[in-house]
């Protein structure tokens, strides 16, 4: 995680207590976007509204079922696709380039919790994840806070990137490590 752009809450304030309060109307209306007809684009791309707070750019595609838990702190370039089953806990931020292609179950985290167990239940720590343009990441690749994915790198589907992945390389593996460059 990159110390240098986290930011930690503590659970027993008036800041948490708001962020809960988003948790349940983005739970709500993703929990409604789940269950709708494929076809009803117009269905989906409203509760999408909701989640993000504003339309979406009409070159960026998610399919459904799609879970966050804030949506507030996500941004997408042009030409984004997003594959059914993602999960982006967004609390961080999330900022994702263009022509981004996201495969099946992927998790962008921007959250986490302490290591130490006596503050872990009282503490929420975030750092942003950033996504540079024509990133490819791989079916249930799993993107932790603070990273950032450079520009036309690859994510090998399984990977756990835990750290800054350099552009146009390939990663894979747990934690992710750089396999190959791309020409």
């Amino acid at each position: 995680m990159s110390t240098r752009t986290a930011h930690v809450m503590y659970v027993q304030t008036p800041e948490f207590a708001s962020h809960a309060e988003r948790i349940v109307e983005v739970t709500d209306a993703t929990s409604r976007l789940n269950v709708l007809p494929f076809s009803d684009s117009e269905g989906r791309a409203e509760l999408l509204s909701v989640v993000f707070g504003g339309r979406l750019p009409e070159s960026v595609t998610i399919y459904p079922p799609f879970f966050t838990e804030y949506g507030l702190n996500t941004t997408f370039g042009e030409n984004v696709f997003v594959n059914q089953g993602c999960t982006f806990m967004d609390k961080g931020g999330i900022h994702i380039g263009n022509g981004v292609m996201i495969a099946p179950k992927v998790s962008l985290i921007t959250g986490g919790h302490p290591l130490s167990l006596a503050e872990r239940r009282e503490y929420l720590s975030f750092a942003p994840i950033v996504i540079e343009d024509d990133v490819w990441i791989g079916a249930a690749a799993v993107i932790t806070q603070g990273v950032t994915i450079g520009a036309g790198a690859v994510v090998a589907a399984g990977t756990v990137v835990t750290r800054d992945v350099p552009a146009r390389t390939l990663v894979g593996g747990v934690p992710a490590r750089v396999l190959k460059t791309i020409d």
